[in-house]
């Protein structure tokens, strides 16, 4: 018996074992104890050897029975090296990731697993892949199941091509336990579409000989799938509805993959027997373009389950295949190559070997090219290029550079997609020749190039230069405007035989004097016309200036026995003395005296009396030079009495009596200034020394003021007309020319021309418009009557302007096109908004469909017609309302159900990490009843977060009134359930309302270390308050939000609206939340927790590097720094550091990134280059490794004015990338501007001043050495300890984690870019209130108001 009980005592425990194992058989329990020592305790238990017996025979049958139920097991002698790649991604959720625990226990069971037969390792991803177990880890199947048990849940992204990659260098490698000669097996499984490209990996795994098996559940992209697995996949895809029904295709997975390894291991060993195998035949190539042709074969004889087709270029390249089933004998090539030869081997598979090859070959057509390629519409900078569509293009790239004799010029590429036809290349060099060609695109192939020619034409120069007003220092030049685009003029000005050239710049006016001149000197002028593109060719002239002026109306006055008084008008304002010489004419020597320039009068005394004396007078100008000299002559004269009689407009009358010394023999004199149109009656008395002689009278009348005569009008034209009128036969002074718009709101304006002009050009008027023009003759006694007209310029603008297809988010607007229009400008705006759309079209467009609308909104369409010199006409408007969004039918309000203790996590806050403080009014208006509903909304809004504590959201609660009373800080609660606990024991505090205070004590005693503040984290604070602030709010809610803080204020009851605003962040609407009533705060709960939870999720920004901080280049701090000044950034309110050539910033890698860098992330940097920055490139920023190598940076060259960035990939191949153009240049002109490098796994981007301008391609970045430093500023020619620095200037520098940043950032700091409606206020700006403005004050006085204007005009 003994004996016995030793041979079957684990009989029983056999039994237990297979019943504990089987799902069927679990509830059947048999409880039997064997002791080879013990017999009696059998008897005991009831057992006999009768019992024993059956027990045994029961054993058999349920080993049999259940290892049947269990499903397949793969008994193949074959053994294989199974990765398998598990989706551990959000979207799994923890529940239907023990559903795949469970898949995989089922999965693992089917094997045989050992050390020395199959082995199994597992990989789980999401946003980046880790290895659970490495192939060598496990060496029993009971192994593997315990650890698939305790596969831990992953959570991130979906990164699918990521983790395919990390497999293929991680798993699958002799060190993790992959064996040579041994079936190499992937098996992915995935519940979503990969966020990234899938292909490439997994084309990489299936080149290196992996078979990939891929799995989907639920919403698995199958077109995903099928691209991922290897063929055929029929065999290798499944794809099922939900995870509860993975269990249904383990048998069907397992089978596959037995069998493939079956065949696989046979393959490796050689075991098939192709000779004795029939190959198919009659290789036919037939319908071959320039991507494609059709293989065409006769049957192999045999039962053939699949034909293989291997092609691949005869040049060399990469074999590709496709299989097709048995019953098919044709298959079509794709995607080839053109104009290449390719071979073509078929292959007749049967069920466990394949047949020869039935080889062939093929060349591709050439790709189709564009035709018709014509080049028009061409102004000075751009030109339109158009072209006949290319059939089968999957998009056009585009060429074109300058035509240049010496160096070839930089070629520019425009790529545009397949739908696109015609394009205008801008930013182009006037009068220049380019070189334009066109390619058709086909995938990553081009077609044959087409190419044409053309000449941009040249910048319009100004025209028509005159000269006026000149006199011997100075002179007016006059020209007319070249055209609207014209950004300013130059002058240039040399003496004709000169050498020394003037330049000054005169900005957009078409008038300038030209001052200190020489006299009686030539000069050349050149007016050169200057435009954004340069400047155009000089329109240029000469003149001579005028002889110095001599002294005017030199006379005598106060004349005696021994002296008389002589003055004199003054010639001109630049005389610095006067020199006067008198002479006896009885002989005797000359006097002279010399006389300031600002005296017009000089005595002379000590004279002889009777004697008449020769005056001399000469002005002495400023470069010494004098006038001719004024000769007067004193001696016995003549007194001339003047009267005015009468005129028609007067009837008064007096008398001007004067004495001068005339000469003996003159007999003549002319009588000014005298009024016009009338009568004068002169007097002359002869004086002789006895006494006055007979007197002699006579009357005589002046002449009227005549007017101009004949006004004409012509050259009339869109924004121009010139006026013409006949001279008056009096001579004038010159002409005031009036005009006026009649047909349009408009000042007259005036201007006025010489008297030896009668014709004018008026420019820069209104197009379609009818004006008022007057001309009227300037005397030096007054004005002529007004000689007027009317004239008319062309109408510059659309006609029937109407809107079609009337949409609820789009619209189309059609009109007549003009017949001299060169482009029009289309606008469509709310009548009740600012968001308006704009869109510059050619010459031939007539319509316009806007999109991207609102619906239900009433919206105004303007379209201008525009010439090619920028000259815009009136608007032509249209007004037209969007459709409504349907109304959708009323849905029954789901059954309400009891909110759990604990309130769920909502979705939107699952990613959230934050420091999150809530500061609450408990000031005495709130009152205990409303309070208690505040803690009610602030325990519901906190529940909607999901991680509590240090490793997601922190959350404190301050309550204010007259003070501040912290209730818990940040670092007090690591748990949900604590935390709302916590949230309704606050008691109400009651007292008055003092907001500024209480935001001042959370920033001073919450948002600190002490408090719980973590580094790097978003600050998030929310404030509940009821009135308004009894205090001043605005300074400290300023600082918070410059300072970086997200500020969200919710008012109710009487709370001040515009005081919300001043707390709040901005965008207001994001930020400010207002209800009537705490009764109301569910309408905006839901609101506020997505906006709280997607601020501290998308800003990812502070989970980032403030780089400035970590090198030290912060007020408080930099001044300990060598070689950094501080300056003034951007703005006075921004600091900007000064590095010189002596300071080499560097900090250790491992104190700024210990864990590198991460895979995707934006360098941001706000700087300036200086004029002392050296022309060598330097590194803006770089990381070096502990032998001084570079591992990553960013490289500006200021001599070739390009940008570098570059790293080391995941293969440790080092990679750069080169970006240049008109955009990147801008960098190196001297101003701040703002760079942002986009760095994917992908591709790099560039951003300059928030507008993203290139795009290149690189592979995913490995990762940087923590064992080396971090450098600002090194030159790039830099070696060993000879390090030295460039010279720059560095306002802002971040390291963002997140490849989006530069798509929102806003580029507030830079003052041409900056939107004061969308950036917060200033540092130390003050902001007021919309109820900070006093009473309106009393009306005041109307007053009349006279306006000058002048308007550039043209002359001739």
């Amino acid at each position: 018996m003994e004996e016995f009980f030793q041979m079957n005592r684990c009989c029983l425990i056999r039994v237990w074992a297979v019943l504990s194992y089987s799902k069927l058989l679990r509830q059947i329990t048999v409880v039997c104890y064997f002791s080879s020592t013990k017999t009696k305790r059998l008897t005991s238990l009831g057992f006999s050897l009768y019992h024993l017996f059956h027990c045994c025979l029961l054993y058999d049958f349920l080993l049999y029975f259940v290892v049947d139920m269990e499903g397949f097991m793969c008994k193949t002698p074959a053994i294989a090296d199974i990765v398998i790649l598990v989706d551990g991604s959000w979207s799994i959720g923890r529940i239907n990731f023990r559903l795949v625990r469970t898949f995989l226990e089922n999965l693992v069971r089917a094997f045989s697993v050992d050390f020395d037969k199959t082995r199994i390792g597992l990989a789980q991803y999401s946003g980046d892949p880790r290895i659970e177990w490495h192939l060598n880890t496990h060496s029993s199947k009971e192994a593997v199941i315990e650890a698939v048990k305790n596969l831990p849940y992953k959570g991130g992204n979906t990164l699918t091509g990521l983790a395919l990659t990390f497999i293929l260098e991680n798993s699958f490698k002799p060190e993790s336990g992959s064996r040579p000669g041994v079936p190499k097996i992937g098996i992915l499984i995935t519940d979503g579409k990969s966020q990234d490209d899938v292909i490439p990996p997994a084309q990489s795994l299936k080149d290196a000989g992996i078979e990939l098996f891929a799995i989907g559940v639920k919403n698995a992209d199958e077109n995903e799938l099928k691209a991922i697995a290897s063929p055929p996949e029929e065999t290798h895809v499944y794809n099922v509805a939900d995870f509860s029904v993975m269990s249904d295709i383990v048998e069907g997975l397992t089978k596959g993959v037995c069998d493939r390894v079956d065949q696989l291991d046979k393959q490796i060993k050689g075991l098939f027997r192709r000779d004795s195998l029939a190959p198919p035949r009659d290789l036919v190539i037939a319908d071959i373009t320039a991507r494609s042709f059709r293989v065409t074969w006769t049957h192999a004889t045999g039962q053939v389950e699949k034909y293989r087709v291997v092609y691949y270029p005869a040049s060399g390249g990469q074999p590709e295949e496709k299989v097709v089933q048995g019953t098919d004998n044709s298959v079509e090539l794709n995607y080839l190559n053109s104009l290449t030869e390719y071979q073509v081997a078929v292959f007749a598979i049967y069920r466990s070997s394949a047949s020869q090859a039935l080889r062939g070959s093929a060349t591709t057509l050439a790709l189709p090219s564009v035709n018709n390629l014509e080049l028009h519409d061409i102004t000075h900078s751009t030109m339109r290029v158009r072209w006949r569509a290319a059939i089968g293009a999957t998009g056009y790239m585009i060429l074109y550079a300058p035509l240049t004799e010496g160096e070839s010029a930089d070629e520019k590429e425009v790529r545009l997609e397949h739908s696109v036809n015609e394009v205008e290349l801008e930013g182009l060099s006037p009068d220049t020749e380019y070189t334009v060609t066109v390619y058709a695109m086909y995938g990553e192939e081009a077609s044959d190039p087409m190419t044409s020619q053309e000449t941009t034409l040249p910048l319009i120069p100004a025209r028509n230069l005159r000269f006026s007003e000149v006199d011997h220092s100075s002179a007016r030049l006059t020209w007319e405007s070249a055209s609207r685009l014209v950004r300013g003029y130059r002058v240039m000005y040399v003496k004709t035989n000169g050498v020394q050239t003037t330049e000054v710049d005169v900005g957009k006016v078409t008038t300038y004097l030209l001052k200190n001149l020489t006299s009686l000197t030539e000069y050349t002028v050149g007016v050169f016309a200057i435009y954004d593109e340069g400047e155009a060719e000089a329109v240029t002239e000469s003149f001579t200036t005028k002889v110095v002026p001599d002294p005017l109306d030199l006379k005598s006055s106060d004349i005696t026995a021994e002296s008389f008084r002589v003055s004199w008008q003054h010639p001109a304002t630049d005389v610095t003395l006067y020199r006067i010489t008198w002479t006896s004419t009885d002989g005797g020597d000359s006097k002279d005296a010399l006389v300031d320039s600002n005296v017009n009068t000089y005595k002379i005394t000590g004279l002889s009396p009777d004697s008449e004396y020769e005056v001399l007078l000469a002005a002495i100008y400023a470069n010494e030079i004098e006038s001719d000299e004024v000769i007067l002559c004193i001696e016995v004269g003549f007194i001339f009495c003047l009267s005015k009689t009468t005129n028609k407009h007067h009837n008064d009358e007096h008398l001007l009596c004067f004495q001068r010394t005339v000469p003996p023999a003159q007999n003549s004199i002319v009588l000014q200034p005298l009024l016009s149109d009338t009568e004068y009656k002169i007097t002359l008395i002869p004086v002789y020394p006895e006494g006055d002689g007979p007197v002699a009278s006579q009357v005589g009348r002046t002449l009227p003021l005549s007017a101009p005569k004949n006004l004409r009008v012509s050259e009339e034209w869109y924004n121009r007309f010139r006026i013409s009128w006949d001279v008056p036969p009096s001579p004038t002074m010159g002409y005031r020319v009036v005009y006026q718009p009649l047909s349009a709101p408009g000042p007259a304006l005036e201007t006025f021309v010489g008297e030896d002009v009668n014709t004018m050009l008026i420019v820069n008027l209104l197009s379609g418009t009818e004006y008022s023009v007057k001309v009227i003759a300037s005397y030096t006694t007054g004005s002529s009557e007004a000689l007027s007209g009317r004239a008319k310029t062309l109408y510059l603008g659309v006609t029937n302007l109407s809107t079609y297809q009337v949409r609820m988010t789009s619209v189309c607007a059609q009109w007549q096109t003009h017949r001299h229009a060169s482009a029009y400008r289309a606008v469509i705006q709310p009548l009740l908004g600012d968001q308006k759309q704009e869109i510059r079209l050619g010459a031939g467009s007539n319509l316009h469909c806007f999109s991207n609308l609102k619906p239900n909104t009433e919206y105004k369409i303007s379209v201008y017609a525009q010439l090619q010199d920028g000259t815009e006409g009136p608007a032509a408007t249209a007004t037209v309302k969007t459709l409504p969004v349907p109304t959708q039918a009323p849905t029954k309000p789901p059954a309400t159900t009891p909110l759990p203790t604990i309130p769920a996590a909502k979705e939107v806050c699952r990613a959230a990490k934050a420091d999150l403080v809530f500061l609450v009014d408990g000031s005495w208006s709130i009152g205990d009843d409303n309070f208690l509903k505040i803690i009610r909304f602030l325990y519901s809004t906190v529940g909607a977060l999901d991680r509590i504590g240090p490793d997601g959201t922190q959350v404190a609660i301050a309550q204010f009134s007259d003070d501040a009373r912290t209730e818990f800080k940040l670092n007090s609660y690591t748990n949900k359930e604590r935390l709302l606990d916590a949230v309704n024991k606050i008691s109400y505090k009651g007292g008055n309302t003092k907001t500024g205070r209480a935001i001042q004590h959370v920033k001073e005693n919450i948002f600190t270390a002490e408090g719980g503040v973590r580094r790097g984290i978003p600050n998030v604070l929310v404030v509940l308050t009821d009135g308004r602030s009894q205090d001043d709010v605005n300074k400290v809610s300023k600082e918070m939000q410059m300072e970086g803080y997200i500020v969200f204020a919710i008012g109710f009851a009487d709370a001040d609206y515009g005081e919300l605003v001043s707390i709040a962040s901005k965008p207001s609407d994001r930020h400010v939340f207002f209800v009537d009533d705490l009764d109301a705060f569910q309408k905006i709960e839901e609101k506020l927790v997505t906006f709280v939870c997607e601020a501290a999720t998308i800003l990812v920004f502070l989970q980032g590097f403030r780089m400035m901080e970590l090198f030290g280049l912060v007020e408080d701090r930099y001044n300990s720094i060598y070689g950094v000044s501080m300056v003034p950034g951007t703005f006075n309110a921004f600091p900007s550091f000064h590095l010189h050539s002596n300071a080499l910033l560097a900090q250790p890698t491992r104190f700024i990134h210990p864990e590198g860098l991460p895979s995707d992330y934006t360098i941001s940097l706000l700087f300036r280059l200086l004029h002392d920055t050296p022309e060598e490139p330097f590194a803006l920023w770089e990381i070096l490794n502990k032998n001084n190598e570079p591992l990553a940076g960013v490289i500006l060259d200021n001599g070739g004015k390009t940008l570098t960035f570059f790293n080391n990939d995941y293969k440790g191949d080092f990679q750069t990338v080169t970006f240049e153009g008109p955009e990147i240049k801008k960098l190196f002109f001297g101003s701040f501007h703002k760079l942002h490098v986009a760095i994917s796994k992908t591709s790099a981007k560039v951003f300059v001043d928030c507008k993203m301008v290139s795009e290149r391609s690189i592979n995913a970045a490995g990762n940087i050495t923590t064992e080396g430093l971090e450098v600002l500023g090194r030159m790039v020619r830099s070696r060993g300890n000879k390090d030295n620095s460039a010279t720059f200037q560095l306002q802002n520098f971040d390291i963002v984690c997140s490849t989006s940043w530069a798509s929102r950032d806003k580029c507030c700091e830079l003052p041409g870019l900056r939107k004061e409606a969308e950036c917060p206020a200033l540092p130390k700006a003050c902001t007021c209130t919309q109820d900070s403005k006093g009473p309106p004050g009393p009306p005041g006085v109307p007053v009349s108001h006279t306006h000058t204007h002048s308007n550039p005009i043209q002359l001739h």
